[in-house]
């Protein structure tokens, strides 16, 4: 069993292409374990095997982030229906409830092949240097997945300074069921593992890819350290977000980072989500194209856009909970091009490739601004200059009729929840709002025939899923499950 690792655990794997710009499946199968890494291509195909995985179905391939939007207040659910996350929406998720088991399951598949590339790509005939280059995409990749672990199934970092229960911390390369039994580390010591891998990233990735596909959809320096400002505003750093920021964004605007790739902000914010999907702003991004697609009610365009390109599970949620009805959203702004009607129902257009070829964002220029910029707020407990700076560069690009200035906060806080408002209008469809309201202990707002649901509740975070309470018993249950 053992010398069949692909099969075994990761078949898709061997399926990805030696074309790492697209990531498409190529036709050789089943190679042995003594073989994976005997070739400079083959330990390509292995890496790219770690982005494939990073596109399942129930992560990135588009689930992942809509059960981030979905479970804040900002989309409504139309069609009922349990198998596009009905349960995520209303609360209701139990350890049996597919969301709960499969995400679970695809994170983990991603990390367990990044584990391997790490665990075996010195095997490989290929330079030291490519070698710490392939071993920091995979501990990119593998710090994305714990953090995506922890957004749903723990307690965030705020409660009790990380020492709830996080995840099982899986480090080691897995060929079998055999070492399913395992702890779960607290909250604090898997972003402590999480920085760990983002540090070695920034200290060994390249700083281009070569083309502007492969800067957006394989990772490299710059990608590391943006993932550093969310990290490290989730764990409440604020100096630190401000260290990494700044080693991406200049002290004046024009904002645009000063080595590696040189990321801004596109000068339109319709050009992020228009094929090629390749612009600066984007950090990083998950492809899809004809050949390889999200499949079956996946895909960003099926959850938000009629029929035929999807089956419009998620409304906008158009009464004053949502932040469609926001009165400083302005009719003007052009974030609202992105808003629809079908039938009596207001659609979000973000995303509206049929078949779905969208890219998927994973995180952009745009967050690095706003993390830094609250960050500083937090930081300094003022009415920061720098930080209105930072949130007029998102605004104003969609909406030039606006310009904040210090004379619009009478206090920290009142810039804070501007900041956290911009944050709602620039990534609604990006899978974020859960991950903000929970890293700052609020509530889930009530949203149709959703309730509040108070960062005390069970219901807050999801269950351990039933199928790794079976196979691994010393994980225990969240409270209230």
């Amino acid at each position: 069993m053992k010398n069949k690792i692909f099969i075994l655990l990761l078949s898709a794997v061997v399926l990805a292409a030696c074309d790492k710009s697209k990531l498409n499946p190529n036709p050789q199968a089943d190679l042995p374990d003594a073989e994976a890494f005997a070739t400079a291509a083959r330990a390509q195909q292995q890496v790219n095997g770690m982005y494939v995985m990073m596109k399942g179905s129930f992560y990135y391939g588009s689930r992942f982030v809509v059960y981030g939007d979905v479970r804040g207040e900002d989309f409504l659910n139309r069609t009922n229906n349990g198998v596009t996350g009905l349960q995520t929406w209303n609360f209701s998720a139990t350890p049996a409830t597919n969301e709960v088991q499969y995400v679970w399951r695809d994170i983990y598949a991603c990390i367990n092949q990044c584990n391997i590339v790490m665990a075996r790509i010195d095997e490989a005939p290929i330079s030291d240097v490519l070698k710490a280059q392939y071993k920091g995409e995979a501990s990119t990749l593998r710090a994305i997945g714990y953090w995506a672990l922890l957004t749903l199934y723990a307690k965030p970092f705020a409660d009790g300074a990380g020492s709830n229960p996080g995840v099982p911390l899986r480090l080691a390369a897995e060929y079998s069921t055999g070492n399913n039994s395992m702890t779960r580390a607290t909250v604090a010591q898997v972003y402590t593992q999480i920085l760990a891998d983002l540090n070695y990233a920034e200290a060994n990735l390249p700083l281009t890819n070569g083309s502007a596909e492969l800067n957006v959809t394989h990772v490299h320096r710059n990608t590391a350290i943006a993932l550093k400002t969310r990290i490290l505003l989730g764990m409440q750093r604020w100096n630190d977000v401000i260290t990494d920021g700044d080693k991406l964004v200049p002290a004046t605007a024009p904002y645009q980072a000063a080595t590696g790739v040189q990321h801004r902000l596109e000068p339109t914010v319709a050009a992020v989500y228009a094929p090629p999907y390749t612009t600066l702003e984007s950090i990083f991004s998950m492809p899809f194209t004809t050949l390889d697609l999200p499949g079956t009610q996946n895909g960003m365009a099926n959850y938000y856009m009629p029929g035929p390109v999807g089956a419009l599970d998620y409304t906008l949620n158009t009464t004053a909970a949502g932040i469609f009805s926001n009165t400083g959203w302005k009719a003007t702004d052009a974030r609202r091009a992105f808003v629809g009607t079908s039938g009596t129902s207001t659609v979000w257009r973000k995303y509206v490739s049929n078949p779905h070829t969208d890219y998927v964002p994973v995180i952009r220029y745009a967050e690095v601004l706003l993390n830094l910029a609250e960050a500083r707020v937090r930081a300094t407990n003022t009415v920061d200059l720098r930080a209105i700076d930072l949130l007029n560069a998102v605004r104003r690009r969609s909406d030039n009729t606006t310009l904040f200035t210090a004379a619009d906060f009478a206090t920290a806080n009142a810039l804070l929840a501007q900041i956290a408002i911009e944050r709602r209008i620039e990534f609604l469809g990006e899978g974020l709002r859960d991950w903000d309201i929970m890293r700052t202990m609020q509530s889930f707002p009530a949203k149709g025939t959703a309730p509040v649901v108070a960062p005390t509740a069970s219901v807050y975070l999801w269950p351990i899923p039933q199928s790794e309470l079976f196979s691994n018993p010393q994980a225990a249950q969240n409270p209230g499950y």
